[in-house]
């Protein structure tokens, strides 16, 4: 059973943006005890795309995670569109499903859909495999072609192209430029990577310090 103390304030959540952009109003943000981010601020358009670049453990996964609304410990505000679709470090699909069902169940659109979107992404003939038939390459593009089958307003990407080869990263970042020009949402993406960074976005925010603060923002 849980207790509430009389007047105590309610957890902070995120709030549903009418214009379809974010705006991030941030005071603090606390996991584990530990103050992890400061005052951070910025705000994105409907349809544009934005960089957070910073060291390993800075906080740029928990800044994207309070922006989904997964994570509640913080002071301030934030504005986002709804419908969110996320691209985490690992592909995170239903082992125990086919490629198909992987997208028909997570996504609700029909099998006719699901298998355009197969072919989009170059997996028309792995529809009946399962995750641990695909490679780790397949996976990413099974993934990818989730999160936009999904019809998103916003798209995190947390270190999406992370532990792949140089050869393998470059053809995922094509992949998703090509997925992305072809159905427009606005767009998040953690990276510790500069160069993926100025590729992929339209504006670069560098956290750095402890707790994380916006060191630099700059044109990608």
């Amino acid at each position: 059973m849980t207790i509430t103390a009389p007047n105590a304030p309610a957890p902070a959540r995120p709030q549903a943006s009418p214009s379809g952009g974010v705006h991030v109003d941030l005071r603090s943000a606390h996991a584990g005890g530990v103050h992890i981010l400061g005052p951070i601020s910025f705000s994105i358009a409907p349809g544009a795309s934005l960089a957070l670049v910073g060291p390993s453990g800075v906080g740029k996964s928990t800044l994207l995670r309070v922006i989904c609304g997964l994570h509640s410990d913080y002071d301030g505000t934030c504005e986002r569109p709804e419908r969110i679709s996320t691209v985490f470090q690992e592909p995170t699909l239903l082992p125990w499903r086919s490629a198909l069902d992987n997208l028909t169940l997570t996504t609700r659109i029909d099998a006719s859909n699901a298998r355009q979107w197969l072919t989009q992404v170059g997996l028309s003939d792995h529809a009946d495999l399962f995750p641990g038939q695909l490679s780790l390459g397949q996976q990413r593009r099974l993934a990818l072609a989730r999160a936009f089958a999904a019809a998103p307003d916003l798209l995190l990407m947390d270190e999406a192209f992370v532990s792949l080869d140089p050869r393998l990263a470059d053809e995922m970042m094509r992949l998703f430029e090509t997925l992305r020009a072809h159905h427009v949402t606005t767009t998040i993406l953690v990276t510790h990577d500069p160069k993926e960074a100025a590729r992929l976005s339209d504006r670069v925010l560098i956290l750095g310090g402890r707790p994380a603060q916006v060191q630099t923002a700059e044109r990608a």
